[in-house]
């Protein structure tokens, strides 16, 4: 989600820059600061908030390297909390998961991934899958290694692939818990990285020099920027669904030509293809992305490769095109490749492809379907088309359209508190415990989602902050997005004068 700022201050799309008080002006964020005064908070949390929420994208660290090496315990030294399972035996992580960390006042996204086996594949397919992930989707690396065992075939195996990628590698030599274990992390100059950096993950011990060559190699923002560089560059649309759904299909008839390989065999494609194509007197980058067959962990080889990749497409986008094969009820993949695009704050368009096949009967219960199964985005702008027969593909670049103005739109915060202040008087907090908290004032600090910090006087319920976000879509029109909403309380202590 970055905000490409050009030389004269605007975006790479014309719009005003995000402020390093989030999307707030100066005036307005001074205007704020008073109010939050008069209210009684500390005004370094409001502040804090403020940027928390506004940050928008954050440089991505990914931890690799075999099981049992200590990923997932470096991980939860990383990010001072016990989030990452460990266990001591191998294996124990399967998916990507992805944490906030921060270190000397800089925050970054941290990815724990699990360590590759060898299976019937290979250790190689295997190892290139994790490589891959680390070389598509983050922006530096940290190669763990266990300084006990030293350097193995498979982590020299994946020094080559690493080497390839050209990201920053801090190499981490693990489980050195004393003088006597840095002869064993010396060894590990060898592998060619550079110096390795002697940690005790289990302990903390040599943690903050290696963060501190961490900080070093990540950028301050990601590299990627939507559209390219220049001003109005192409917008960036993924398409992403299960193998099969007419993907490829759907990019041909857009593009009028046949620029992908159509097979009725699942998992045709393989690689992303990026393809400008001129749609409507405007020029979209479309990207058809491999299909997502399962759950990672449980594929193998070209498959694991194909999802990783496709993960890093969504991540690169603006827009995920989220086709499901609407003659087939909606599977828990479906669910999984929709709650991937709304994690990663990509805006979101449903598109029911092979729409032409189904009889009256079958929509019935498919809408049944949609309201039950993807009720997470009801706010999702939906098309059903056929890709096969360019039924109702006109109606595909308004639905993006609206998706991308939902996703960039700005709430002043003026004219946000004056709806805040109407909707808590006509629909109050319940009282919870003989007290009733009241959502005071609040702000959007960012965009591309739009992200909003309310303050508050107390707890409010997750079902009252449910309500909030529908009658925020419902009022500024934050159609086909995410809206990310935190709320602050205020901490118990006297109302400043």
């Amino acid at each position: 989600m970055n905000d490409h700022i050009q030389p004269d201050g605007s975006d790479a799309y014309g719009g005003a820059p995000e402020h390093e008080h989030g999307a707030l002006g100066d005036a307005e964020f001074a205007e704020f600061m008073e109010l939050a005064a008069e209210e009684g908070f500390d005004l370094e949390d409001v502040e804090g908030a403020i940027e928390a929420a506004g940050h928008g994208p954050l440089p991505v660290l990914a931890v690799v390297g075999r099981p049992n090496v200590g990923k997932s315990t470096l991980v939860n030294r990383i990010i001072g909390r016990r989030e990452a399972v460990v266990e001591d035996k191998p294996g124990v992580t399967r998916d990507r998961v992805t944490y906030e960390a921060e270190w000397a006042g800089r925050r970054f996204k941290v990815v724990d991934t699990g360590g590759w086996e060898q299976d019937v594949l290979g250790i190689d397919a295997s190892v290139a899958a994790q490589a891959e992930y680390a070389i598509e989707a983050s922006d530096a690396v940290v190669f763990v290694v266990d300084a006990k065992v030293g350097a193995t075939d498979t982590d020299a195996a994946v020094v080559r692939l690493l080497r390839k990628a050209g990201k920053p590698v801090v190499l981490c030599a693990n489980k050195v818990d004393g003088p006597s274990g840095e002869a064993d992390a010396a060894y590990l100059w060898s592998l060619g990285l550079g110096e390795p950096h002697p940690v005790s993950a289990l302990h903390g011990r040599g943690t903050g020099d290696m963060l501190d060559a961490v900080l070093e190699a990540l950028p301050e923002a990601p590299e990627q920027t939507f559209g390219g560089t220049g001003i109005g560059g192409p917008r960036r649309i993924a398409l992403i669904g299960r193998p099969n759904v007419g993907k490829s299909s759907l990019l041909n008839k857009v593009a009028g030509e046949e620029r992908v390989v159509v097979n009725e065999l699942a998992g045709t494609t393989r690689d992303p293809v990026d393809e400008l194509i001129e749609l409507g007197g405007v020029t979209w980058k479309f990207v058809d992305t491999a299909g997502i067959r399962k759950r990672v962990h449980l594929q193998q080889g070209a498959d694991y490769y194909a999802s990783l990749r496709t993960a890093a497409a969504v991540e690169k986008a603006e827009v995920a095109v989220i086709l499901i094969d609407a003659s087939e009820n909606i599977s828990v993949q479906d669910q999984r490749i929709v709650t991937m695009a709304v994690e990663a704050g990509r805006a979101i368009v449903l598109a029911f492809n092979k729409w032409d096949t189904l009889d009256e009967e079958r929509r019935y219960y498919l809408e049944r379907e949609i309201e039950t199964e993807l009720g997470q985005v009801a706010w999702a702008p939906r098309v059903n088309v056929s890709a096969r027969t360019g039924r109702h593909m006109e109606k595909l670049v308004p639905a993006i359209e609206t998706a991308l103005a939902g996703w960039e739109t700005r709430v002043p915060t003026g004219r946000l508190n004056a709806f805040l202040g109407e909707l808590v008087a006509a629909h109050p907090h319940p009282v919870r415990g003989g007290k009733q908290p009241r959502i005071l004032f609040g702000t959007q600090a960012g965009t591309k989602p739009p992200r909003f910090v309310l303050f508050a006087s107390g707890f409010i319920e997750a079902g009252y902050r449910r309500f909030i976000e529908r009658r925020l879509r419902e009022e500024f029109a934050f159609e086909g997005t995410p809206v990310h909403i935190s709320v602050r309380v205020r901490e118990k202590r006297g109302k400043k004068k």
